[in-house]
């Protein structure tokens, strides 16, 4: 594994980070490169020319004169595309360039391009991106003393406002976060400065002999028990009083003596 020395925002050496082969060392594909540039260039491209055709251009929509018997050539209409400030026939139309391009491609480009800094020696790991202040002055000075020539790609992970605001305004200086970095970025830039945990967060994407997370098989899997269903409570019922005792008979009518 290469290992490359850990460099803080002074300019000096503080230790070392090993770098894994399959990320860092891999064979520098041109192919992948220019197909990963291309492909990113026409996603960024916004597709938005527009030309006017002849039902778009304004003017009249009557004929200028009769068919036949003037002598003059046969005239349909003054938005012809024939004439001056007349429609244009074919012209480009609102359209999306972008295209799908296998992940598989994107990552072996991207291991390329990594690869290529690397070899160029123009690769940079940092200690830690703590600014104190978000000035670009500040910045400015750390890149100086990290060999910053022409341009400067940084690559930091997690949230950091200082180093936000303190980049944005430098030119040819560009903060992207590991997750969201393109080759075309690192071929387009000079300077490479990784932070430790951009190079960590790197490898663990970008390496194909990194072991997954291990999951286990569905048929290993208990079901879940069955909740029981409680029985529905029983109504009260009110004990049922016993009939009242019958009322004596009344006395029948004595019959006539």
């Amino acid at each position: 594994m290469p290992v490359v020395d850990v460099m803080n925002l002074e300019g000096k050496k503080v230790g070392q980070v090993e770098l894994a082969d399959a990320v860092f060392g891999a064979k520098v594909n041109q192919n992948l490169l220019h197909e990963a540039s291309r492909w990113y260039m026409r996603e960024i491209r916004r597709g938005t020319h527009k030309t006017k055709d002849k039902s778009e251009v304004s003017g009249a929509g009557r004929k200028l004169w009769r068919q036949k018997g003037t002598g003059r050539a046969r005239v349909g209409s003054i938005r012809s595309p024939l004439w001056r400030h007349g429609g244009t026939v074919h012209g480009p139309k609102p359209r999306d360039y972008s295209y799908a391009l296998p992940k598989k491609m994107l990552l072996g480009a991207l291991r390329s391009a990594l690869s290529a800094k690397l070899a160029e020696q123009k690769l940079t790991v940092v200690d830690e991106w703590a600014l104190e202040t978000p000035k670009t002055k500040a910045l400015s000075i750390a890149l100086g003393k990290l060999n910053h020539t022409k341009s400067a790609l940084l690559v930091a992970y997690g949230e950091n406002r200082n180093l936000e605001l303190a980049s944005r305004n430098l030119e040819r200086v560009k903060l992207v976060a590991p997750n969201v970095l393109q080759a075309y970025d690192l071929l387009n830039h000079d300077l490479l400065l990784l932070s430790k945990d951009a190079v960590a967060r790197l490898i663990r994407t970008l390496d194909p002999e990194a072991a997954a997370a291990a999951t286990p098989h569905v048929e290993t899997i208990a079901p879940a028990p069955a909740a029981k269903k409680e029985a529905a409570p029983k109504a009260k019922t009110k004990p049922v009083k016993k009939a009242a005792a019958k009322k004596a008979a009344k006395p029948g009518k004595k019959g006539k003596e």
